[in-house]
Order: C-alpha cells, then sequence, then structure tokens
C-alpha cells in the first residue's frame, strides 16, 4: 500500500491517474504526427474524424484541424446527451488534445510522397498513437462515439457500426479521390488496427498447452523440473465412455514451446496434445501490470 494523503487516496493512484493523461496527450500526439506528414499529403482517408478533415480538405481546403474539431466536440456532447453517462475528462482531453496537435503540426513537410509508404507507415503510426491513448483507458472522440450511438439506438454490433461508418468514409475517400486512394486508406485503416492490437498486448506472444495422457504425473512433474513452468489440472470426462479423464494445462512463452514438445513426447508418444495462442498472460513468470 502507498503512503496516503490528508484526503485519503493513494499516492500511487493518483500518480497512475496523472500517467494516464500523459498516455492520452502523447498519443494524440503520434496521431497528428502520422496523420500530417503520411496521411493527407498522400491523401488517405483511413477512417474516423481524421478521414473526413482529409476528404474535405481535398474538395474544399478546409483546414483538418478546424473540420476535426468541428466533429469532435457536437459528438461529444451528443454522446453525453443521448448515452446517459459521463465518457470522463481523459477522453474529453483526448477529444481536444487531437485536433490542437493537427493544428499544431499542420505546417510539417511530408515524410514521403508515396502513397504506398504513406498508408503503410501512417497506418502503423496512428495505431500506435491510438494504442496509446486506449492504455491510458480514453479515447480521441470522434467517429467512436458516433459508432456507440449508432450500437445503441440501431441495434447493431459496436464492431459492427465502426465498420460502418469506416467503411463509408473509406468508399467516399475512392469516390472524390480514386478507387486506388481507396484501396490505400484500407491498407492504413487494416494496419492500424493490427498495431493498436501490438500495442495494447505487447510483443510477447505465449501458448495455452492442453495435455491429455495417461501419465499426467510423469509429464506434470517433468514440466516442473525440465521447462520450469507450472500446471494445472483440469477435470473433464471423455465424451464416450463418460470415464474421468483429467486434462493437463500449461501456459508458456512460444520460444518454450519446442522443449515442452519433446518432454511430453519423450514421456508418452501417444498423449493428445492441443496448442491454442495466448495474446496475452499475466502473473508468476510472465507479464505483470
Amino acid at each position: 500500500m502507498g503512503k496516503r494523503n490528508r484526503r485519503g487516496q493513494s499516492e500511487p493512484k493518483a500518480w497512475h491517474g496523472a500517467i494516464d493523461y500523459v498516455y492520452v496527450i502523447i498519443g494524440a500526439l503520434f496521431v497528428a504526427i502520422s496523420f500530417n506528414v503520411f496521411l493527407l499529403p498522400n491523401a488517405v482517408a483511413s477512417g474516423g474524424t481524421s478521414g473526413i478533415s482529409t476528404i474535405l480538405n481535398g474538395l474544399f481546403e478546409w483546414r483538418p484541424a478546424i473540420v476535426q474539431y468541428s466533429f469532435n466536440i457536437p459528438l461529444f456532447i451528443a454522446g453525453v446527451i443521448l448515452l446517459g453517462k459521463n465518457f470522463g475528462l481523459k477522453s474529453f482531453v483526448g477529444t481536444l488534445a487531437l485536433p490542437g496537435w493537427v493544428f499544431l503540426t499542420e505546417n510539417w513537410a511530408p515524410w514521403t510522397e508515396e502513397p504506398l509508404l504513406g498508408a503503410l507507415f501512417g497506418g502503423i503510426g496512428v495505431g500506435i498513437g491510438l494504442g496509446i491513448v486506449f492504455r491510458g483507458k480514453a479515447s480521441t472522440g470522434g467517429t467512436d462515439l458516433a459508432a456507440q450511438i449508432i450500437h445503441k439506438y440501431s441495434g447493431l454490433g459496436l464492431g459492427t457500426s465502426i465498420a460502418i461508418i469506416d467503411g463509408l468514409i473509406v468508399l467516399s475517400s475512392a469516390i472524390v479521390f480514386s478507387i486506388e486512394q481507396g484501396l490505400y486508406a484500407l491498407i492504413a485503416l487494416y494496419v492500424t488496427s493490427k498495431t493498436i492490437d501490438l500495442v495494447q498486448v505487447g510483443w510477447q506472444r505465449s501458448k495455452m498447452v492442453h495435455i491429455i495422457t495417461n501419465r499426467q504425473e510423469e509429464i506434470s512433474r517433468a514440466i516442473f523440473d525440465e521447462v520450469d513452468r507450472g500446471v494445472t489440472k483440469l477435470s473433464a470426462y471423455g465424451g464416450y465412455t463418460d470415464h474421468e479423464r483429467p486434462i493437463l494445462m500449461c501456459v508458456i512463452d512460444q520460444t518454450e514451446f519446442t522443449k515442452l514438445k519433446n518432454v511430453v513426447k519423450k514421456i508418452d508418444p501417444k498423449a493428445f496434445v492441443i496448442v491454442n495462442d495466448a495474446s496475452e498472460v499475466l502473473g508468476e513468470g510472465f507479464k505483470r501490470e
């Protein structure tokens, strides 16, 4: 437990709250820079209010920061009214910070004038920025709030609502600019989503292994000794025999899988082994928050 201040709040907790705001501001900066040096100069409208501002800039030469403020602030207010909940100060900061950074970096020279490179690196930069914002438990508002409103009043899934909005933006890009630009926007949108996942869960990948064997004790002991991992026994029954047959479950780093596989094969070549990806594992021997 951290030392408590006069108001009874834990200082470490307050510190973590402040760090969240830093995440939001830094993440918004990443998004803004990627937008101004990669996406906007190459007319890549990859969804969100940034994509809308790219299209309107191409049509009418409207300043993207003004367009984003014009969408973000009303959408935030509408979200508070229509969804009936408080989105929190951090999301409001994100709603204001992103157009602000776009305004401050709008005179930066493009880093590439090749649309494919712009889509790829712009998508990576936006993904990094949004991933950082999400780690701060916030958002940059915009079309995410519009998707939540559609989700509530139409019955469509939230993912579907987001896909519809981003799809319409990409389609508009293809109409306003060209089909090729629309395809570049799709590439940027895909790269952004994958980069967000990477920032959220990290580079490390783990494997969750289920082992069905008649030599449970020997394999469990070998995993303890040779792989240095724990094992959990799960209660299970055979569907055909209806006999109890416990399953061994073990979570390992992907670099340890070959060692574990060889251990199991050496003791029981007939063992039934099921391997699944585990994108994030928290706890002893793995990542800790």
